[in-house]
């Protein structure tokens, strides 16, 4: 019995070493396809000739903040990326003109203007594309932000955590991420409230009226259907409600027209009849004086996005197609009475994009010195824009408000059903082994409240004349129409004789820009762990592209000059040796634009005059951008870490539109963190982090510049700290 049972055992333990044994196999099988199917997939496309910046997974959590801070944070540490106002972006002297792209497919534009869709949670790597880019590269062409996502067969495992202090911030959030057979999947979410939504109006700590509400979610699932194919879903969603901060102590004492109610000189009202200067306030219902602290305006952006991509790599072709869709909308409401004696207007505004698209790209190795590209993108948007504007009556000849006050509404809706398409078709060519040239040509064309096509050619070179050189030169012919979805509506007839009629009445509908962007830089290994490079740009452009934020509701209107320059110089270096490493960047540009030509209802006949003949600087020009930061991983549990940005300052009125600048700052932020290891339970993380070091109170905007609709201050001191469980 005893070797019945000794058979019986070891017949148990062999199979279940083979099943075992088995098992492993499969896993590695899917672990090596899923790696050749992810190579594949990002050779599709390629960045030869263009700037490249990565940043990894550990990279951003070695950062203050981690995993915690915004994506625009992360970003804002790239080379030639300057901080503006609600969380924008402006790389290289554009304005907007960000594309983004998860796993190599595209997410359309949406109207969002406070929100950060996208989390550094599910971030494996992110690379800031930007310079001469090859020919699948379109329409959005300041900078790509391509987020290859994290996966559960890579990163499996995940965390659950809690983040939070100044500013009253709580941030729990969870991420987590796993395989089974050929599956694989990566989930994250968090909830985030604060009362620093939007920038400070006035530099106070903890702003009046500034709360904000974010819900954030995001999934990834992936199935390896065999050796040479996957199929691959995304999703994500976020809804966040903010709070429009105030400004302290105003009352509504000049907009410019003359009123019904008493004189008003700064904050002071008195009786008739008024003084040279001054202006009558304007009343609604009898009621003149407003303070500003008591204004409650709020704003909701919703944007859900999905995925749905095919990948197959057999032989020398590799190709992924996929579908994609954005919903996103923003409710702006605005304070009835507030609004309406401060502005001359009360503007109720709702407007939802709904895109949809395909997106078919392939790749195919002729031999060993030809990598052949093509690609088509189609893009369907139906946009629905909802205003409803209370304005006051005023005399046709005067301008001055009549009576009786009671306020006027006026509805003004509309819908649109936009689309383009794009086609392209590249060669990668090795002339040598140490010259690569990839050349192309790419066609766009578009319909929307504008019909415009273009062919533009593309051809760029990456020499490595020496071990650890590497030279890169482009040119890039460019056209990128105006962002279809903050396209303005409105009929600015329907606001003759009101307290809302614009003082120019000329709109031309904006148009497409048209570009011809050279780019060279260097890179060059000094020794080991040490790289440097320097990169030069020049863009020449037929109606330039930029925006503003015109009124009260915050939704930004494009508009064009009708002719652009951008130039400058970034110098960039790395440095890792073991647990140390370090990054510096240094960016000089200049950005220019000469007479605007669309939407000019929305500017002064006197900046309109003067633009017309004279090139200023664009509003979101600034100088010198300096990013930099170091962390260092102590008995490899803890990190230290550190980063800081510098600004010379974006652009402000001066004796001439834009003719100045807001003064230059330093912002140093630190953090550490440390892994806790108990018996028992899993794995603790906790850090500590403090922005803003130094206190340092100082503006981004000052409320004035071209299309500037308000004053803005970056983040004043403050402490967080974060506790996380590994799951």
């Amino acid at each position: 019995m005893y070797r019945s049972l000794l058979l019986a055992t070891t017949a148990v333990v062999v199979a279940s070493a083979t099943v075992n044994s088995a098992y492993a196999d499969d896993v590695e099988t899917v672990v090596v396809t899923a790696e050749r199917l992810d190579a594949a997939r990002i050779g599709i496309q390629t960045q030869i000739g263009a700037s490249t910046y990565t940043i990894s997974s550990a990279e951003i959590d070695a950062q203050p903040g981690g995993e915690n801070a915004l994506l625009n944070q992360v970003v804002l540490q790239a080379p030639g990326v300057a901080q503006d106002s609600f969380g924008q972006l402006h790389i290289r002297g554009e304005h907007n003109g960000l594309q983004y792209r998860l796993n190599n497919v595209i997410i359309p534009d949406g109207i969002s203007v406070f929100s950060q869709t996208l989390d550094p949670r599910f971030v494996g790597s992110l690379k800031l594309i930007t310079g001469a880019l090859p020919a699948e590269y379109g329409l959005r062409t300041a900078g790509i932000i391509d987020v290859q996502s994290k996966s559960g067969l890579f990163d499996p495992g995940g965390q659950i955590g809690i983040y939070g202090g100044s500013h009253s911030e709580i941030n729990p959030s969870f991420d987590y991420g796993g395989s089974v057979g050929s599956l694989n999947y990566f989930v994250s979410g968090d909830y985030l409230t604060n009362t620093l939504g939007i920038e400070s109006p006035d530099g106070s700590i903890d702003p009046l009226h500034d709360r904000t509400k974010q819900y954030h979610g995001f999934g990834f699932v992936q199935d390896i259907l065999d050796q040479n194919s996957s199929i691959t879903a995304i999703f994500g969603t976020s809804n966040d409600i903010f709070q429009i901060p105030n400004r302290k102590g105003v009352q509504p004492s000049s907009i410019g027209i003359d009123g019904l109610g008493p004189c008003a000189n700064g904050s002071t009202f008195y009786p008739l009849p008024c003084a040279p200067g001054d202006n009558q306030a304007l009343t609604v219902n009898g009621q003149f004086a407003f303070l500003s602290n008591n204004l409650n305006e709020n704003q909701r952006e919703i944007t859900h996005f999905g995925i749905l991509s095919y990948l197959r790599s057999e032989g020398n072709l590799d190709f992924q197609v996929g579908v994609f869709g954005r919903y996103s909308s923003l409710f702006f409401t605005p304070d009835p009475v507030g609004d309406l004696l401060f502005n001359g207007v009360s503007q109720t505004a709702y407007k939802r994009d709904t895109a949809y698209g395909l997106q078919a790209e392939a790749a195919y190795h002729l031999g060993d010195a030809h990598t052949i590209r093509a690609g088509a993108v189609y893009q369907a948007d139906d946009l629905i824009s909802q205003t409803s504007s209370v304005v006051l009556a005023t005399d046709p000849i005067t301008g001055n408000q009549i009576g009786p006050d009671n306020p006027i509404t006026i509805p003004d809706n509309s819908t649109k059903h936009a689309w383009s398409y794009s086609l392209y078709l590249q060669d990668e060519w090795k002339v040598f082994d140490t010259l690569t040239l990839n050349y192309g040509v790419r066609w766009d064309q578009f319909q929307a409240f504008d019909a415009e096509s273009q062919l533009s050619p593309r051809v760029n070179a990456v020499w490595t004349p020496l071990d650890g050189t590497t030279v890169h030169v482009g040119y890039s012919r460019y056209f990128s129409p105006p962002p279809i979805e903050l396209v303005g509506t409105t009929d600015i007839a329907l606001f003759n004789n009101t307290t809302a009629a614009p003082g120019v009445t000329t709109d031309h509908t904006p148009k497409a820009e048209r570009a011809d962007y050279y780019d060279i830089g260097i890179n060059q290994v000094v020794l080991t762990g040490l790289t440097v490079g320097v990169d030069a740009f020049d863009k020449q452009s037929h109606n330039l592209i930029d925006e503003g934020q015109f009124g009260a509701p915050i939704i930004l209107t494009p508009f064009n000059y009708q002719t652009g320059r951008q130039y400058g110089v970034e110098l960039t270096g790395t440095y890792v040796d073991g647990p140390f490493s370090a990054y510096g960047n240094v960016a000089y540009e200049r950005a220019a634009g000469r007479n605007i030509v669309t939407s000019e209802f929305n500017f002064s006949a006197d900046d309109l005059a003067y633009i017309a003949t004279h090139y200023i600087p664009l509003d979101h020009e600034q100088n010198v951008t300096l990013s930099g930061g170091a962390s260092y991983v102590l008995w490899t549990d803890t990190t230290l870490s550190t980063d800081l940005l510098y600004g010379s300052g974006l652009r402000r009125d001066g004796a001439t539109p834009n003719g100045d600048h807001v003064p230059g700052y330093v912002q140093v932020n630190l953090g550490v963190s440390h892994i806790f290891k108990f018996s028992g339970i899993n794995d603790l993380t906790a850090r500590f982090d403090v922005v803003n070091l130094f206190d340092e109170k100082y503006e981004i905007r000052d409320g004035t510049g071209v299309g500037v609709g308000a004053p803005q201050f970056g983040p004043r001191r403050g402490f967080f700290v974060g506790l996380s469980e590994a799951l």
